[in-house]
């Protein structure tokens, strides 16, 4: 299992898509690669956007399909990034 912590990396508000994007591509996809499961941790973040959200997540389903949804799990959220995740998880699962 592999637990990102995002706090570090975004601050209070998780907002650049760059950042999003490096995540994925370094620590979330080659996780998911070796059948790891992975826990994003929004503990100590606020706020996030929709557009952070759909650049670290929505890549998976696109390379893993809606099964990556059992090797991945989100913690501490507070209930407007909930939200968010849903719309993109909802929004990519209709384009699948």
């Amino acid at each position: 299992m592999i637990h990102i912590k995002l706090a570090p990396k975004t601050g209070s508000f998780a907002e650049n898509k760059d950042i999003a994007r490096d995540i994925r591509l370094h620590e979330i996809i080659p996780a998911l690669e070796k059948e790891r499961e992975v826990i994003i941790d929004f503990e100590h973040i606020d706020a996030a956007t929709q557009s952070f959200i759909h650049a670290l997540i929505s890549d998976l389903f696109r390379k893993f399909g809606d099964e990556v949804l059992d090797q991945v799990s989100f913690k501490s959220c507070n209930e407007t990034i909930q939200k968010i995740i849903m719309i993109v998880i909802d929004y990519m699962q209709e384009r699948t």
